[in-house]
């Protein structure tokens, strides 16, 4: 390859990473500044509200999730708190059932198949005017659910997302995450005051409910399909930062990793099943979906090119890149070893930076090899009949 065709190949993929980690945050901050789209928020206003959180084999925290939900500031009259069991062999659901008494419904799923197929059928028995769905282990502050709800006072918004918030931790990857963590939530605040973000907050989210609608069973990340489809119907997928989940920031990268992949995944299947996201006249925020998600699921690759083409060039200018590249590298290795001992500092920039491109990768080859499962042990099956009043008395869903 010529002296030129490696220069084209490396500007080409440093303009682009830069863009995508820079240049896009910075594009974002002007335009927001000079095209705002204010949401109209009214903080009295007060729908029927169902929190939906799907479990599996939770006892350990279902209680500490319990206690949370009944402990937000809203009218218990309007609120109702439903607990999904996706086929817990624990003793989740009986933990759970101790709190029927506070009004909290449990429905226990008696195979294990997916978010997907519980939301399904939970969403089917829900009655509030607004589904706030979360996951068990956060900690919702009080006054969240009040705050997640005042955006539906504008008619044009369908689905409000939270922010999570990430707890101290000495870990390395826990840091980096954190500022990572921050600079997400810089992106989608900006995203959201221009128009709409493209994914919610799996941690806490709320979707009017006659937008709600079953997603396919294999469904891999709820919180980028069920918004990006509310988007297709015309409406605006928004941020209430203030709306904060409370989360412990992950002391390990294994499992911190292993989230990365599954929602990485996710993301591939969405390019795959919403096609009109690339269609820049179907898609009203193409730009936004471009730079946000299409440019970073594109981040390793570029890396890949980047390096080799300045590891073979000829030119001492591509030399020094190349050795400034290995320093990176070199870092990002340090980081690790220094995650592993309790310690990292300034190194957990660039270790979590390269543990979230390598997550790029596994997440699509797990997501173009199908070995990415919807849930630990799938179960290819489709969602059943919406439950009877019989089988809500009793909890038990599907009846045995």
């Amino acid at each position: 390859m010529s002296a030129t065709l490696l220069a084209v190949a490396f500007w080409s993929s440093l303009g682009l990473l830069a863009y995508t980690y820079l240049g896009y945050p910075v594009l974002l901050w002007v335009w927001a500044r000079l095209r705002t789209r204010p949401v109209r928020r009214d903080p009295a206003l007060l729908p029927s509200v169902t929190v939906l959180a799907v479990v599996q084999d939770e006892a350990a925290q279902i209680e500490r999730r319990i206690l949370n939900l009944l402990d937000l500031d809203y009218p218990r009259d309007l609120l109702e708190l439903v607990i999904a069991s996706d086929g817990s062999r624990d003793d989740t659901v009986a933990r759970a059932r101790a709190y029927a008494h506070e009004g909290v419904l449990v429905l226990d799923f008696a195979e294990r198949r997916g978010k997907p197929a519980a939301l399904a059928d939970a969403g089917r028995v829900a009655r509030g005017e607004v589904l706030v769905l979360c996951d068990a282990r956060q900690r919702i502050e009080p006054q969240a659910l009040r705050l997640l709800v005042a955006p539906f006072a504008d008619p044009r918004v369908g689905v409000v997302s939270g922010a999570i918030v990430l707890g101290r931790t000495g870990a390395a990857v826990g840091r980096g995450l954190g500022l990572y963590a921050r600079y997400e939530t810089f992106v989608r605040a900006c995203e959201s005051r221009i128009d709409s973000m493209l994914g919610a907050t799996g941690a806490l989210y709320a979707v009017r409910r006659r937008l709600f609608a079953p997603l396919p069973i294999d469904t891999l990340a709820d919180d980028l399909v069920l918004p990006c489809r509310v988007l297709r119907g015309g409406y605006r997928v928004v941020l209430e930062a203030e709306a904060r989940a409370v989360d412990e920031a992950p002391r390990s990268a294994r499992k911190e990793f292993a989230r990365k992949v599954r929602t990485l995944a996710g993301v591939c299947q969405l390019f795959a099943r919403e096609r009109w996201l690339l269609v820049p006249w179907r898609n009203r925020v193409w730009l936004q979906t471009l730079s946000h998600k299409g440019l970073r699921l594109l981040g390793p690759w570029l890396i890949l090119v980047l390096v080799a083409a300045s590891a073979v060039h000829p030119g001492p200018f591509y030399r020094v890149a190349f050795g400034a590249e290995l320093v990176f590298f070199a870092t990002a290795l340090l980081g690790l070893g220094a995650q592993r001992l309790g310690r990292g500092g300034p190194l957990s920039v660039p270790y979590t930076f390269c543990l979230l491109q390598v997550a790029a990768v596994v997440g699509l080859l797990r997501f173009a090899t199908h070995r990415q499962p919807v849930c630990w042990k799938p179960v290819p099956a489709k969602p059943g009949p919406a439950p009877s009043e019989d089988s809500l008395a009793s909890g038990r869903w599907p009846p045995r």
